[in-house]
C-alpha cells in the first residue's frame, strides 16, 4: 500500500497527511500485511534536520507515512496546494503521537506492542496505559534512558525475541531516526513509529497542553512556559536556522 505524498512548497518537504481514522485504516492494512513499515512526523524541528542532515532526510524519504505534527507545517501544507487540501477541519490533520496512539484499539489484529524509550518509570507508566487502551494486546516495554551502542544491541535482541507487530520508539529526535536508519534492515518485521516524547506524555510524566491550546496551534507556548531551558532554542532560535537553510536551498536551485 503506497500512500501518495503531498509537497509543502514553502518548506520543500513531502508528507502524507492523515486524520486519526485515516491513519487507523492504514495501520489496519499494515498489520494485516505484516512486513516492515515506518511512521514518522513532520514539525519544524524535523524539517530543519531534513535540510541539514542527509541521513535524516533518507529516513523521511523512505518512510511509509510522514504525518504532520506541528501547526506551522500544517498551515503551510493546507495553503500550499490548489484549493483546500483538507476534506474536513484542517486541525484534524495535525497528528502528534498522543493524538493517534489512543486509537490503536481500533486496529484489527494488533496483539503485540513494544515500547522503547524514556526512563524506567515513564516507560512502565506508558506500558500500563497502553494495556488499558488496547486490552487485547500484549504490551512490553524497554527504557531508553542513557542510550548507547550496548543498549541498542540489547534492544535489537529484545525485539527479535518479542516479534512485535507495532513498535513505539521514543528516543527523541534525531536519535530515534538514527536508530531506525542503522537497524531497520535487521530488525524483525513490524510497524516502527517514531514517537518522540509521547512515552512520557502517555505516562503522565510530561504534562500535555490543554486540547484547546493544541487546536489553536499554541502548544509551543505551553512547552516554553513549562520547560523554558529545554525548548527555548527549538522555539525561538531554530526557526531562524531553518529560514537560512531554506533561503540557501532556494538560491542553489535558482543558480
Amino acid at each position: 500500500m503506497t500512500l501518495a505524498r503531498q509537497h509543502i512548497p514553502v518548506l520543500d518537504v513531502d508528507a502524507t497527511p492523515l486524520t486519526v481514522p485515516g491513519l487507523t485504516a492504514v495501520l489496519n492494512r499494515y498489520i494485516a500485511e505484516g512486513g516492515t513499515r515506518t511512521v514518522v512526523g513532520h514539525n519544524l524541528h524535523s524539517v530543519t534536520l531534513l535540510h541539514s542532515d542527509s541521513g535524516f532526510r533518507s529516513i523521511y524519504e523512505q518512510s511509509d507515512v510522514v504525518l504532520i505534527d506541528g501547526a506551522p507545517v500544517l498551515w503551510l501544507w493546507a495553503k500550499g496546494g490548489d484549493g483546500d487540501r483538507a476534506t474536513g477541519p484542517v486541525m484534524d490533520y495535525r497528528l502528534g503521537s498522543t493524538d493517534w496512539i489512543p486509537a490503536l484499539a481500533g486496529v484489527d489484529g494488533l496483539q503485540r506492542i513494544a515500547v522503547i524509550g524514556a526512563g524506567a518509570v515513564a516507560n512502565a507508566g506508558a506500558v500500563a496505559r497502553l494495556r488499558d487502551l488496547v486490552p487485547r494486546a500484549r504490551v512490553d516495554g524497554m527504557p531508553g534512558e542513557g542510550w548507547n551502542e550496548e543498549l541498542e544491541e540489547k534492544a535489537a535482541a529484545w525485539l527479535a525475541g518479542l516479534q512485535p507487530q507495532l513498535v513505539l520508539l521514543g528516543l527523541g529526535m534525531p536519535l530515534q531516526e538514527q536508530v531506525l536508519r542503522r537497524r531497520l534492515a535487521t530488525l524483525p518485521p513490524a510497524v516502527y513509529c517514531a514517537v518522540g516524547g509521547a512515552i512520557e506524555q502517555l505516562a503522565g510524566v510530561q504534562k500535555l497542553a490543554p486540547r484547546w491550546i493544541g487546536r489553536l496551534g499554541l502548544e509551543w507556548a505551553w512547552r516554553l512556559m513549562l520547560h523554558p531551558r529545554r525548548v527555548a532554542y527549538r522555539v525561538l532560535g531554530e526557526p531562524w536556522v531553518l529560514l537560512g537553510l531554506l533561503v540557501r536551498r532556494r538560491l542553489r536551485q535558482r543558480g
